[in-house]
Formats: structure tokens, sequence, C-alpha cells
């Protein structure tokens, strides 16, 4: 068997001292994570990360910046996920979008809030990301070449 990770997208947004996070359904119970999920053919990393985000919570989003790029093995199972982290601005919202299957709500919450239910955080990389935007990481889009 040949291993690969699995590749996937999310954005770290930020508006008045409060982040994006969606709550979806999981096999472990209602969870927190940011906009995100796996990156899909015939699309650019950060073509994955805007579809991702207003699919799950209802908003556009220009990416502008890599935050990072992190492993991580997800516990009890064979499934390594390598996750492109992107930074950027909203552009609109909108609230009359259904979103994705299983994806209960977007929701605004402060870093305190983000600390406080980490419990229920689908990954340790929720945490982490938004920690690495605080610590200003930004890396240029152009890091990232996509050949057609």
């Amino acid at each position: 068997m040949i291993w690969k990770p699995h590749a996937t997208v999310a954005a770290v947004l930020e508006q008045d001292g409060k982040f994006l996070l969606v709550e979806e359904e999981t096999a472990q119970g209602l969870r927190f994570n940011q906009p995100a999920g796996h990156w899909e053919a015939n699309e650019t990393l950060a073509e994955g990360a805007v579809r991702e985000t207003l699919e799950e919570s209802g908003y556009d989003f220009v990416p502008e910046y890599l935050i990072g790029i992190y492993r991580w093995p997800a516990p009890g199972s064979d499934i390594t996920y390598l996750r492109f982290a992107f930074g950027g601005r909203i552009t609109a919202h909108h609230p009359e979008r259904k979103l994705d299957t299983g994806i209960v709500r977007a929701a605004w919450m402060t870093m305190d809030e983000i600390r406080a239910t980490q419990d229920r955080h689908r990954s340790p990389l929720i945490l982490r990301c938004v920690e690495d935007y605080l610590a200003g990481k930004r890396y240029p889009l152009e890091l990232i070449t996509h050949y057609e």
C-alpha cells in the first residue's frame, strides 16, 4: 500500500477581533473547525480555500497570503492530513445560502472562546493556525506553483 496524505485547505479569517469557525457534525459529535475541507481536482489550493469557505460559512473570501502548511497524523487512524491554511479578506456574506451538509452554523469567536472550546476542536490545527496568524506568519501566494 502506498502512503498518501489527505491534502486539505483552510481559511483563517479575523474580523473585529473574532475568528470565523464552523460548527460541524462529526463521528465524535459536534466539533469546531475553520472553514476547511479536502482539496479537489482541477482547482488551485487557494481556490479550494475560497470554495470551502463559501460552502461551509456563506462568506466570500479572497486569499492574500499563506499562513502555513501543517502535517497532522489523526490519532487512532492511519490518516495524515496536510493542511494549507490561508488568510485574507472577506468580501461578502450570503446569510441565505444553505451550508454544506453537516455544518450546523458559522460562528465568530474570540481567542478566549477558541481556547475555551479546545476539547471540541476537530483537530489541534484550529488553535495552531490562529496562533500562527496572530504571530504574523504570512507567506506570499507565489510560494505555491501550480502547473497547468
